[in-house]
């Protein structure tokens, strides 16, 4: 073995998710759908062979899913990687929608959180025997149900 071959650091796919954070699982799917290229494999165990520039891609990916982009959208963001400014404006419009989605996740979860922060407001006041301070925040509760209910995107 040369010098040379001897510094390429490989990982084994338990490697290589133990770097990425993603499952072994998600990393034989992602190669079976086509996100991640077929990985080389180990010539006597045909067991995948990921290099240092794999491990690279695969953080990436791991931040991409992480974000809950699509799969569909996963592969034009990778895709329009390698055209650079020639696909600036596509890469700028989906990572817009994902962060317009992402808000919107936001803004929902927020409004979850204050329903359950009142109601916890209103039993507290229930257990303390403050029936006006109850009416009160029972009030608030139900219009943040019908929101909860019925979002206004």
């Amino acid at each position: 073995m040369s010098a040379e071959q001897e510094l390429v650091q490989t990982y084994t796919i338990k490697e290589a998710s133990e770097q990425c954070g993603l499952p072994e699982s998600t990393l034989r799917y992602y190669e079976s759908i086509g996100i991640i290229d077929a990985v080389a494999r180990d010539d006597s165990s045909k067991h995948r062979v990921y290099s240092e520039d794999d491990i690279n891609l695969l953080d990436a990916i791991a931040c991409l899913n992480a974000t809950g982009l699509s799969i569909d959208d996963m592969r034009t963001y990778l895709q329009n990687r390698t055209h650079g400014a020639d696909a600036a404006q596509e890469q700028i419009a989906l990572l817009q929608a994902q962060h317009d989605r992402i808000q919107s996740e936001a803004k929902f979860l927020n409004l979850r959180e204050e329903y359950v922060r009142t109601k916890l407001s209103y039993w507290r006041a229930i257990d303390d025997g403050d029936e006006a301070l109850a009416k009160r925040v029972g009030a608030h509760a139900k219009t943040i149900a019908r929101d909860l209910k019925f979002p206004k995107n």
